[in-house]
């Protein structure tokens, strides 16, 4: 029987690595560069090989007869300035140094190098400084340091990330300033968040998972449409959760207790287990978590304190079947419930205070089940995934402002607003092995979405809290259907071309029933479909030391859509909004220096954006989409990475972008914003973190973070609101042993009180202005424990 491994989330399962090194192969290698003869190698052997060109000179030995990898390799490299490891099952590095006479079996990384994680995002198991897409990985342990527990709380630690701050379940991630507007609509989201194999969001803001018991967190930046189609127009998040262990029996509890100045406490309980069930064949992993994040806000209009309480709650399970080392099965099982009993804006003047005459809750609820089925064999390798998503979100506003409009009867008013989202998806590619001078991807993928969104204008009056007298039922169904590929070819040592694409269709049906008690009922009825291709060229050389510098064409899509709702229907020219497009010219290198201690990425791009599809509200507060204009966007972002041999590690990141927007949409607004709503043309992060023994075994981390955000506008309206200018603050000093752990950490340990986010409640935009601030200064612990 094979011997176990833990799989990565879309590569292939071949065995142990000390299987992967013992199997005897065929092995024919004639005198020639050592770059070339290592790539024979890995061709002859099936296994990915990263880093060849690291191995400068020539092999001037023979290679013909039947031995093992570990073999192999140490005869080539014997006397070559250069070494080998395997990384992962099936994967082996080659690096700068003295030379490799025996099998290196995998370590972790160093804690905070950039690029020495596997990632993938490109659907294949790479190494990020081999690719020619901007990616960045975060791994657990470097998420654990930090204390990221969530999408927005890891923002800092990527370049080019950010996230709204609307509040928990409300958020909309955003890459390399790319923004389509800062509120959550109809459009499709801009980033495509993806929870292994599985994409998670539609047009819904992001769910926030928890980050519990994963292996990394995984961003790519810049279009994506050539592998993952529509939705990724700016980028990919993808969350990496932990697969079972076939050979372990593991535990790990973490509790956390917090102070908030002015607010209520916080805490939270998480766990995950680990148990292989039938030998090395069967094994499962649970994960569960719950959370209370404490309120800071009152409402002195309801006489209610701490009002924006926060309870996140949810579970994991995933079942690993690996009967042999060709074949693997795997389920997973998850689902979350978080709820906010208010909003989180306030108003200018009053300190953590605001006035508004209803409760504001929102509530997001995601379930998914998702079945991902992996076949190795000769030179290819099937991967098919089938997951179904369903996904339930929904706020009420105080709408009293714009009730005249509807009602004369009512005291106050409600808005009340839920989409109930229900995706099937079914993706399927195939995938060449090892390391020839062609490698080539070929997939099939299809999803069925089919979301209800019902909204409600409901008066309150005294003994009588929702009169219905206004309301839209909205029923969509989109169903993608897609073929796409790629292929990379080794033209010359050091240089890879590669051009890949996908050619999709998309069909939409919208059906509409509104209800008025002012006004006659109308409903309609309405399909459109789009068909296009995406797709994306790069050129890239890596040079003798490891580094690489690469160029590449990429293009993002949307299908457009059509509006409803409104107690009087909208004018023909916001009847509808069409597809846009991004296009992205993107220039990137990546190195490391000083024997791997100093890493820096950077990337110059320029992107064309056209018909910029946006949620907007209209003057009475209902939701419709409209196409902006066009913006042309200028950016670089970079990211350098140091680590000492005395225990210091420094991360920084920043992006720089100019925006120049053309074509406005003079029915959206005459005053057009020259940038995006929500992207300040400057963000950056820094981390810092010191490790040394403290006594015993136990280890000391002192990790301190910062993260500016830039100024920037809530809407493409230049005459609408600022915000932004601010920097979020962390402190932590951490003990870590054997089996059990102790964290102190300070949230804001200035008490800055900086505008997040100059949006609330899209029924009161005009008359007073609302502001997002920062959690006050909080203090917290953690505690945990592990078998």
């Amino acid at each position: 029987m094979a011997a176990a491994v833990t799989c990565g989330v879309v590569v292939a399962c071949f065995g142990s690595s000390a299987e992967a090194a013992a199997s005897r192969i065929l092995f024919k290698v004639e005198p020639q560069a050592y770059s070339e003869a290592l790539l024979d190698i890995a061709q002859q052997a099936n296994i990915t090989l990263i880093g060849a060109a690291a191995c400068p000179g020539q092999f001037r030995g023979r290679l013909d007869g039947s031995m093992t990898l570990e073999q192999a390799l140490s005869q080539v490299l014997s006397g070559a300035p250069c070494t080998w490891r395997l990384i992962a099952p099936a994967a082996v590095e080659i690096s700068p140094g003295a030379s490799s006479t025996a099998v290196e079996m995998v370590r972790p990384a160093p804690p905070v190098t950039v690029g020495e994680l596997l990632v993938t995002a490109t659907k294949r198991i790479r190494n990020p400084r081999e690719l020619a897409v901007a990616v960045t990985a975060i791994p657990r342990n470097e998420l654990d340091a930090a204390g990221a527990t969530d999408a927005g709380e890891a923002a800092g630690q990527l370049a080019g990330v950010l996230a709204t701050n609307l509040g928990p379940g409300r958020n909309k991630l955003l890459l390399r300033g790319l923004s389509d507007g800062a509120y959550t609509g109809r459009a499709r989201s801009v980033v495509a968040t993806y929870l292994d194999d599985l994409p998670v969001n539609y047009n819904a803001p992001d769910p926030d998972f928890r980050l519990v018991d994963i292996e990394r967190v995984e961003v790519a930046r810049g279009p994506q449409g050539a592998l993952y189609g529509a939705g990724s127009i700016a980028g990919i998040y993808r969350i990496v959760s932990r697969k079972p262990d076939l050979n372990d029996i593991s535990a790990e509890l973490r509790t956390t207790g917090a102070l908030t100045e002015s607010g209520a406490s916080s805490y939270a309980i998480e766990g995950h287990g680990n148990y292989p069930i039938w030998g090395d064949v069967l094994g499962a992993r649970v994960a569960a978590y719950q959370e209370i994040q404490g309120g800071y806000l009152d409402d002195v209009g309801q006489d209610r304190s701490n009002v924006d309480r926060t309870e996140r709650r949810g579970a994991r399970l995933i079942l690993l079947f690996q009967p042999n080392a060709d074949w693997m099965l795997s389920g997973t099982v998850a689902g979350q419930h978080l709820r906010s009993e208010d909003t989180h804006y306030t108003t200018p003047g009053l300190r953590l205070k605001r006035s508004v005459r209803i409760p504001e809750p929102h509530v997001n609820d995601i379930a998914l089940a998702t079945v991902t089925v992996r076949r190795s064999w000769g030179g290819a390798e099937l991967n098919l995934s089938t997951g179904y998503v369903r996904h339930a979100y929904g706020s009420l506003y105080d709408a009293t402002a714009t009730q005249s409009l509807y009602t004369d009867f009512a005291r106050t008013s409600a808005y009340s607003e839920r989409t109930r989202t229900k995706m099937l998806v079914q993706d399927v590619f195939l995938t060449s092995r090892g390391a020839g001078r062609l490698e080539w991807l070929a997939g099939l993928y299809g999803s069925d979405t089919r979301t209800q969104s019902p909204t409600e204008f409901l008066a309150q009056v005294p003994r009588a809290p929702n009169i219905l007298v206004y309301g839209d039922d909205r029923r969509d169904h989109i169903r993608e259907m897609a073929a796409y590929g790629e292929a990379s070819w080794r033209v010359a040592p050091g240089w890879t071309a590669a051009i890949g694409g996908r050619v999709f269709r998309i069909e939409t049906r919208t059906q509409s029933d509104v209800v008025s008690e002012r006004f006659a009922p109308r409903g309609f009825d309405r399909q459109i479909n789009f068909t296009g291709f995406s797709p994306k060229v790069s050129l890239q050389y890596e040079f003798a030391t490891g580094a690489l510098v690469y160029g590449v064409i990429s293009e993002g899509y949307r299908a457009g859509g059509v509006n409803s709702g409104g107690a009087l229907p909208l004018p023909a020219q916001r009847e509808a909004y069409t597809p846009d497009r991004l296009l992205n010219y993107e220039l990137g290198l990546k190195s490391d220096w000083l024997d791997h201690r100093l890493a820096l990425n950077g990337a110059l791009f320029y992107a064309h954006w056209k018909d910029i599809q946006t949620d907007q509200f209209r003057p009475s507060g209902i939701p419709y989409t409209t196409n902006a204009g066009d913006a042309h966007i200028v950016g670089v972002e970079t990211e350098v990475a140091w680590r000492t041999d005395w225990g210091l590690t420094a991360q920084l990141n920043g992006r720089f972008s100019r925006v120049r927007t053309t074509k406005g949409n003079l029915d959206l607004t005459p005053n057009l914003v020259n940038g995006l709503p929500g992207a300040p043309p400057i963000s950056a992060g820094a981390l810092l973190s010191y490790e040394r023994p403290a006594f015993g075994d136990w280890n000391l981390r002192l990790v301190g973070q910062a993260t500016y955000i830039g100024r920037s506008r809530v809407s493409f309206d230049a005459a609408q609101s600022s915000m932004g200018n601010y920097t979020r603050t962390k402190l932590s000093a951490e003990l870590t042993g054997k089996h059990f752990g102790v964290q102190i950490y300070m949230i804001n340990p200035l008490d800055a009180r900086g505008d997040t986010f100059a949006f609330g409640n899209p029924f009161n935009p005009d008359q007073t202005r609302q502001i997002t601030p920062q959690r006050p200064r909080t203090v917290g612990m953690t505690i945990s424990a592990a078998i």
